[in-house]
């Protein structure tokens, strides 16, 4: 069976690995797969290049409409004749739409990554161009009921599939975490841990002033944030506004991401809307206690008093406490709660479960069509 997949960016981000681990999987399992990049190569190149992965682009510049990239992607399309054709966010998912107009796509699923794509508009055009989709999915149960209930995508039109996590990969690993402490000479304080782009929907400001109450309490207490994005030198500024300078330590992309995880006493998100986040699935696989706010699917990853602590979004006041009471418990107590959130990750979204619904999913819709 041959696949393409078509991805807005190829960048250091949660949807973008979760369709490069989906296309991975999938060409172990057999399929002919292939990619397409609406912007340059990204940071996933090499790793698709060694598994024997096509990667195309379209050479498009962010914020640029390009007329010419519908002519490109239909080129490409017609060359590798997939017979599914699987989009990815939402310029991806409108482009794909479109290029059906122009090119033969057998069967075409699109996927949103989070509860708002961006504005009326793009939902706006989502419904418009519905007729040309053979199946919408969003990331989370949360996600899904929004589309629904504004019109996005009708209902029997869109389904949830979650993200999947790699949970070999990221799996609770004691020693890799002291050696970890000891190369980042972080020391015995409780570490807290959150990773991923520092961008708008993350709300770090709201993580900084929370943590800035925990460090009066837990004067120990250290923040390590991974990633990078367009507000980091605001966030940096932020953190030595508010005195945390020597408390917050900034560590860039790092590629040791599943020992990094395991060197975090508690993982914490602040964002104020979410799809479904990869981190998430990635911390608890860990087995580290959660503290999220309540966006997008994260009360799904993070059973709220059984593997971390769910907390409205935008609360500083809530999330700091949150914060503290995850400090104060017991390491013993903080042992059972990373269990199980591991459980929860073993058995709702690792990659193989979820790579199996995907196929499923797949092979309904090419019979339907009569093309399976």
């Amino acid at each position: 069976m041959r696949i393409a997949f078509i991805a807005t960016c190829l960048k250091l981000g949660g949807a973008e690995t979760q369709l490069v681990r989906l296309a991975v999987a999938l060409k172990k399992r057999g399929w002919r797969v292939g990619v397409i990049s609406m912007q340059s190569r990204g940071a996933f190149a090499e790793e698709l290049g060694e598994a024997g992965i096509a990667l195309a682009t379209l050479n498009m510049r962010r914020g640029v409409p390009d007329p010419r990239a519908l002519i490109g992607l239909s080129k490409i399309l017609s060359q590798w004749q997939p017979e599914v054709v699987h989009s990815h966010m939402v310029h991806a998912n409108l482009l794909a739409r479109v290029a059906r107009l122009f090119c033969k796509i057998p069967v075409l699923v699109c996927t949103a990554h989070s509860i708002s794509e961006g504005g009326r508009w793009r939902e706006i055009a989502y419904r418009l161009t519905d007729p040309l989709a053979d199946i919408t999915t969003n990331v989370s149960r949360a996600a899904v009921a929004r589309y629904i209930q504004a019109g996005v995508a009708p209902r029997g039109k869109i389904v949830f599939i979650p993200n999947g996590v790699d949970t070999e990969t990221f799996k609770p690993n004691e020693a890799a975490g002291r050696h970890m402490r000891d190369e980042l000479s972080i020391g015995e304080g409780f570490v807290w841990l959150a990773a991923g782009r520092f961008e708008a929907a993350k709300d770090y400001p709201n993580m900084l002033r929370a943590f800035k109450e925990v460090v009066l309490k837990r004067p120990d207490a250290v923040l390590l944030l991974a990633g990078q994005g367009s507000l980091l030198e605001e966030t940096k500024n932020i953190a030595d506004e508010l005195g945390l300078k020597n408390k917050v330590r900034f560590l860039g992309v790092r590629r040791d991401v599943p020992e990094i995880m395991n060197t975090a006493d508690g993982y914490v998100m602040s964002s104020a809307w979410e799809g479904l986040p990869m981190v998430l699935l990635e911390a608890a696989a860990c087995s580290s206690p959660i503290v999220a706010t309540d966006v997008g699917g994260n009360s799904e990853v993070v059973l709220n008093e059984e593997s971390g602590y769910i907390v409205p979004s935008r609360d500083t006041g809530a999330l700091a406490g949150a914060m503290l009471r995850l400090t104060e418990l017991p390491e013993t107590e903080r042992k059972r709660m990373g269990e199980a959130g591991r459980a929860h990750i073993e058995a709702h979204y690792s990659l193989e479960r979820v790579v199996d619904r995907w196929e499923e999913l797949y092979k309904e819709l090419l019979q339907r069509k009569g093309e399976g």
